[in-house]
């Protein structure tokens, strides 16, 4: 393992895991096997590739810093020096297990994009921004509840495992952590990308004003509900109904 520490880039929102405890109990929570194909995004400098790579046998890393890219020479580690926002997922085998300490900066984006390959992968460990986590959990009605959970909850069942504190990172970053499990829902549901972000772009409004195309009244809906109100499998029937309705002229 590099021994070298390699200069934080702002610009990449680069914060590395160095707390040896967070890191074994990461491993334990992810319990890599050597028949996983497992994916780590954002490797840096190598923290939770290594001590993954030695349960694992081999690793697949996707790293956008082509420094820290290159420090990667060990022979079992598969580099793929790329953007994760742009990366097609689709090319690894179904199975696929997904790794990493997501940059805070873009893991909104980052987990919309991810979502796309819920059909191909396994299991998604991730560490993220503890707020984030807090909102891809999220029950209906409740603050932290909006477009980002329901876009997660109609494609996997999730989990919270623990938080990690700022001093576990070098630099620190601001805010707190957490690390969550995602697992690919066996019946992922259908939503209509469009009416989501329709929704909660008027998270104050009711229904009826935020998508008038819907006849909530048919679904058994109360259109004075807020978008916060409604779970996913409420906004896929709303997809589904939408989408079989006869076109007119």
């Amino acid at each position: 393992m590099p021994s070298n520490l390699h200069r934080p880039r702002k610009r990449f929102g680069q914060h590395f895991l160095h707390d040896p405890g967070v890191l074994r109990r990461l491993v334990d929570t992810i319990s890599p096997s050597a028949r996983d194909f497992l994916v780590e995004i954002g490797p840096g400098e190598g923290a939770l590739t290594y001590p993954l790579l030695e349960k694992a046998g081999r690793l697949h890393v996707i790293e956008l810093d082509r420094d820290l890219a290159a420090r990667l020479t060990d022979e079992r580690i598969v580099v793929h020096q790329a953007d994760a926002l742009e990366f097609d997922f689709g090319v690894f085998p179904a199975g696929t297990r997904l790794v990493g300490n997501l940059p805070y900066n873009i893991s909104t984006p980052l987990l919309f994009h991810l979502a796309r390959f819920a059909d191909r992968v396994r299991d998604l460990h991730f560490m993220l921004q503890r707020e984030v986590v807090e909102r891809m959990v999220a029950p209906p009605s409740t603050p932290a509840y909006g477009r980002l959970s329901v876009a997660l909850q109609a494609r996997f069942s999730m989990k919270k495992m623990f938080n990690v504190s700022k001093g576990a990172f070098r630099p620190p970053p601001k805010v707190e952590s957490a690390v969550v499990r995602l697992e690919p829902l066996a019946s992922p549901m259908t939503l209509n990308e469009d009416q989501l972000r329709r929704a909660f772009s008027g998270r104050r409004k009711m229904l009826r004003n935020c998508l008038p195309e819907v006849d909530f009244a048919a679904l058994g809906i109360d259109p004075a509900l807020r978008p916060e109100n409604l779970a996913a499998a409420d906004y896929a029937r709303i997809a589904e109904t939408t989408r079989r309705r006869p076109q007119t002229d």
